[in-house]
């Protein structure tokens, strides 16, 4: 299979394997929706890390394929290309990249999908292709601008250039470098502490932060709103208080 899905521990790991690149062909591109959509169902995956392996996380499109493909061939591809993608995006449990050597093209658009990015300090990451006569297709034009801001992600989409893991993190595009031998066992162990964590809470955290960043500021207050009031009728809700008043705070053990 060129993804898979495996879990341990609370965690899922969406893991790319197609070699030697992780090209984001059709394939790989339908079976990555159908994973992210069985991770976002199954209650025994309560955090989602995604990886492309040691060496890459993903190269990008596949080129010849896309190479082959007229306007109107496209037209038809483009929403479930898109679709794949935001299936990744609206997982409403914790997703964590773990970025080795390259995130360019569809690999980056796909990282930009997580909710937080550990990138190898060996890795380059990048939207080129604007040198292939084109735009990010996948979310990178909405996504990256709403992550590092507009004249940033101009910057990197306008020129298509790719920037090493420490101008990642000054961007922002990076939320951790560490040694590239490290990244996964970092994501994994970034998702496993939160897959400790009250489900529900976390599902509404996520679900009022990226919809207040896709809305006016009332409706997202009104997201956030809701959420909190309808956590009141949550276990996890007393779960945490009766531990924070019995033994303090941070010693609540969730299910």
């Amino acid at each position: 299979m060129t993804v898979t899905l495996e879990v341990a521990d609370g965690v899922g790991t969406i893991r790319l394997d197609r070699p030697p690149m992780n090209a984001l062909d059709i394939a790989v591109q339908d079976r990555l929706k159908e994973l992210a959509e069985e991770a976002a169902r199954r209650e025994d995956v309560r955090a989602v890390v995604l990886y492309g392996g040691e060496k890459v996380f993903a190269a990008g499109a596949d080129i010849k394929e896309m190479q082959a493909m007229d306007h109107t061939a496209m037209v038809l591809r483009a929403r479930a290309l898109q679709d794949s993608f935001t299936a990744v995006a609206r997982i409403p449990k914790p997703v964590v990249a773990a970025v080795t050597g390259y995130a360019l093209g569809g690999g980056c658009e796909l990282a930009l999908c997580a909710d937080f990015r550990i990138v190898a300090d060996n890795a380059k990451l990048g939207q080129p292709e604007i040198l292939l006569g084109l735009i990010p297709g996948a979310g990178g034009t909405q996504r990256l601008a709403r992550l590092i801001g507009p004249s940033k992600a101009k910057d990197l989409i306008f020129t298509g250039r790719m920037v090493k893991a420490d101008e990642a993190e000054r961007l922002g595009l990076a939320d951790r470098v560490v040694p590239a031998a490290d990244v996964y066992t970092e994501a994994h162990a970034w998702a496993a502490r939160l897959a400790q964590g009250p489900a529900i809470a976390l599902r509404a955290a996520k679900e009022s932060i990226d919809t207040g960043l896709e809305t006016d500021i009332d409706t997202g207050l009104a997201v956030e709103r809701n959420w909190f009031a309808g956590l009141f009728a949550t276990a996890d809700r007393e779960t945490g208080m009766r531990s924070f008043v019995e033994e303090g705070p941070g010693k609540a053990k969730f299910l």
